[in-house]
């Protein structure tokens, strides 16, 4: 009977869990359903401003901790929750991208539902009802529940870039997918086309995750476990059922590509970021893209890192795929934001040449694009936001000639930004392009290098094309006007631009703090 108490005490003890490390994610789940509870407590005259505050406060908070973790000397690089997740080097650069740039995002965001008429609303407030009713609806501000979405998302996102095991990967994986799905359907003048880029992205978000599940299951097939550790000691110990491991990752591969938006999984890309509010796709566009790639890195550098020889060719023709695909699409695009999307799958490519460099080269130049890419695309979709008419944003391009003339200032950050995704030197993607470039030719992949120049060069004709619309055409009656942005939106629009300029002019502090953090622990 003692025995079998032991046992039972044995089986039911609870995992060990460092709270130092895990208190980023858990700041942020806690804001989160505080957020619920705001939404069901608070009034709605002052619901916005409160939930405004308490994410950003609650993300100022996650930060410091993860400061605070990676300035401690004397911390461990911690393997906590029963192993299930790692919070190394690595993890924590991610992390802290992923929490910068969400302050960021969520600093846009909070200018658009701050204001009357804003972008986002509750669907039912203005399909149901009598007209009055419509019309006060249409004259309140957005609706709330985008924050505590949002922040469910990020805390999601940081699970899933220190995920050390498959199943807590899909987890976090589903966490911050859900919340993206409802948030993609809240913009409130497209309605339509919102809740159709909201459905295809749910579904084939949907199948995506069914994938990488099935892949987990022909994983644990052959190493007889999930964590990353068992899966790097059987592909070292077994030369049998290669096959079934090798089924398995092409699986997960796919859930993982999908989510960074890789060809042929790019699909659900032009049109979520079409059809979503414009500071939901800023949002998504930056962090997802952080979070996708961290995750990505963390399965093939650990898990699948003795595999390295059978998918470095099969990875290589999907990068040199999405490069194709993003470049040559946007050339042909007519809305600002789907060449935007177009430019986001060229650079998912780009980012996949850096993953295939290997080595700590490979990985801190890859970690060091993220976090510039990330700057620069909020920066481009906060000008998008102020460009608007009665009908709210103006995305056709053609509403954007003469756009100079009428808005030289605005124009002119918008011109940097489009130089930035171009590679001009002097701004940060033109740094970040050299790094993973450098490193494809360090780890022997130069094929990889030259189709990302030649691709770069393809993607700058769009951009150009722009810049000359808004610079060399007259202004006719429908250009529309450039709104004087809030406060909020300046600072999300000044912050993006400044350090897509610095770590242009100096990059070197970013790229040594990614070098340092270029070790993942097993």
């Amino acid at each position: 009977m003692t025995l079998q108490l032991a046992e039972a005490a044995e089986t039911l003890k609870l995992p060990h869990l460092d709270y130092a490390a895990l208190a980023p994610m858990l700041i942020l789940f806690a804001v989160a359903c505080i957020g619920v509870l705001i939404e069901a407590f608070v009034g709605r005259a002052v619901r916005n401003i409160v939930q405004l505050t308490v994410g950003i406060l609650g993300l100022v908070g996650a930060l410091i901790a993860i400061v605070k973790r990676a300035a401690d000397v004397t911390a461990d690089n911690a393997i906590t929750a029963a192993g299930a997740v790692s919070v190394d080097k690595p993890a924590l650069f991610l992390q802290g991208a992923i929490v910068l740039l969400a302050i960021v995002a969520l600093l846009l965001i909070g200018e658009r539902t701050l204001e009357n008429g804003g972008p986002f609303v509750a669907q039912a407030a203005i399909t149901v009802g009598s007209e009055a009713d419509q019309r006060q609806a249409k004259d309140e501000p957005g609706a709330t529940e985008v924050f505590p979405l949002a922040i469910f998302a990020v805390a999601g996102m940081l699970l899933f870039v220190s995920a050390n095991d498959l199943l807590t990967m899909f987890i976090a994986l589903e966490v911050f997918s859900l919340p993206l799905y409802l948030l993609c359907a809240l913009a409130r003048r497209r309605r339509l086309i919102s809740q159709e880029a909201a459905m295809k992205y749910f579904l084939l978000g949907a199948y995506a995750s069914a994938f990488f599940l099935f892949g987990i299951a022909l994983v644990y097939g052959f190493a007889g476990g999930v964590t990353f550790a068992e899966i790097d000691s059987a592909l070292l110990g077994s030369t049998k059922n290669t096959g079934l491991v090798y089924a398995g990752l092409a699986l997960l591969a796919i859930g993982l590509l999908f989510k960074a938006a890789a060809a042929p999984f790019h699909v659900w890309t032009p049109d979520v970021y079409q059809g979503a509010p414009t500071s939901i796709t800023a949002f998504m566009a930056a962090c997802t893209k952080v979070a996708a790639f961290g995750g990505l890195l963390r399965v093939l550098y650990v898990a699948f890192e003795r595999a390295q020889w059978p998918y470095v060719p099969v990875l290589g023709a999907i990068a040199v795929l999405t490069m194709l695909v993003g470049a040559v699409l946007a050339v042909t695009q007519t809305d600002i934001k789907r060449l935007l999307a177009y430019s986001s799958i060229a650079n998912a490519g780009y980012l996949l040449v850096g993953v295939l460099g290997g080595g700590q080269d490979g990985l801190s130049s890859t970690m060091f694009y993220l976090a510039a890419y990330g700057f620069a695309v909020i920066a481009g979709f906060a000008v998008i936001t102020l460009v608007r008419d009665a009908d709210g944003e103006a995305t056709h391009l053609s509403r954007w000639a003469g756009l100079g003339r009428r808005s030289p200032f605005f124009a002119g950050i918008f011109t940097f930004v489009l130089f930035a995704f171009a590679g001009i030197p002097l701004t940060s993607l033109f740094a970040a392009k050299f790094a993973v470039f450098g490193a494809a030719i360090t780890g022997g992949q130069t094929w990889l290098a030259i189709a990302g120049v030649i691709t770069s060069m393809i993607l700058a004709f769009p951009y150009l094309r722009v810049v000359v619309m808004m610079w060399l055409s007259e202004p006719g009656e429908s250009t529309p006007s450039v709104s004087v942005p809030g406060g909020l939106t300046a600072a999300a629009l000044m912050i993006g631009v400044v350090l897509t300029l610095v770590l242009g002019v100096a990059p070197q502090p970013l790229l040594n703090l990614a070098s340092e953090a270029a070790n993942f622990i097993r």
